[in-house]
């Protein structure tokens, strides 16, 4: 989950959330330029008291935003535990370049905890606490904190499935420019997080065939295990037009379905990550 899809779930509860911050379009050009004002220790108070502000005198959505709230916060919770648990393994990941960058997307898994638990306080609301992981997925990735191969694996797929999940939530709010706007900035450090892990998969393997992109419906070695991850991105039609060759072009199978990326709902979002929730 992120805060692309935090927003889109409230907007289809509430489609009036954007007029609740503020009268003008304006709130939410202040929502995409917050993160400039404040220090980035503010900054969840600072969403969180636009929150209060729309939602303050209206108790029925205070209690649907918290609860959207709390379902992103599962999510995150997954997300920033397992890297945190993957930099305090001795070990694990090797140093300079990986263990640097691995460093800095635990830390942003964690600023997003860190906001969502700050805003439903700011609600009233009370955070949910964190369900039990099982990164192993039940066996499936049973040496995912021993052995970095296994680490790369689960990294890659939990990355590649974010970006997909963004575009799924894309189309519910391209009615509003700005948040859109917004949520593309965040959309695109996610696939910068996605193509830094495959590019270091790339390294360790010694294998160009991994690219920093998804090619196919291909997952770039991983194997079955995580193959509905990837279902759908062998896709080569958009818009009713088949990309492969053309216009009289020499665009292959491989090409045409790197060019775009898939889209995953909610509700198959939640079916990929539930191996990995005990509780």
């Amino acid at each position: 989950m992120n805060f692309e899809q935090i927003l889109s779930e409230l907007e289809n509860q509430d489609p009036e959330v954007y007029n609740r911050m503020d009268t003008r379009r304006d709130s939410m050009r202040q929502f995409a330029n917050i993160g400039k004002k404040v220090a980035l220790t503010a900054l969840p108070l600072a969403l969180g008291g636009m929150f209060k502000r729309a939602y303050g005198q209206t108790p029925s959505f205070s209690g649907t935003v918290v609860q959207v709230l709390n379902f992103a916060l599962t999510l995150e919770y997954l997300e920033s535990q397992f890297y945190t648990m993957g930099v305090n393994t001795p070990n694990l990941i090797p140093a300079g370049n990986p263990s640097a960058g691995f460093k800095i997307i635990q830390q942003h898994e964690l600023e997003h905890v860190i906001f969502l638990q700050t805003t439903i306080k700011a609600l009233g609301g009370m955070p949910i606490p964190s369900p039990k992981f099982d990164f192993t997925a039940g066996g499936t990735f049973a040496t995912v904190f021993s052995d970095y191969a296994t680490f790369l694996a689960v990294s890659q797929t939990f990355e590649d499935t974010g970006v997909r999940a963004y575009k799924g939530q894309a189309t519910h709010i391209q009615q509003n420019d700005t948040v859109l706007t917004a949520a593309l900035q965040i959309h695109s450090v996610e696939a910068r997080h996605a193509s830094y892990v495959r590019n270091l998969r790339s390294s360790y393997y010694s294998d160009e065939s991994i690219r920093p992109w998804i090619t196919g419906d291909s997952t770039a070695g991983i194997g079955s295990s995580v193959a509905a991850n990837y279902a759908g991105e062998e896709n080569t039609v958009q818009l009713g037009i088949n990309i492969v060759g053309i216009d009289g072009f020499n665009i292959s199978f491989d090409d045409a379905t790197e060019c775009f990326d898939e889209p995953l709902t909610t509700a198959q979002v939640l079916a990929l990550v539930a191996p990995f929730i005990v509780v």
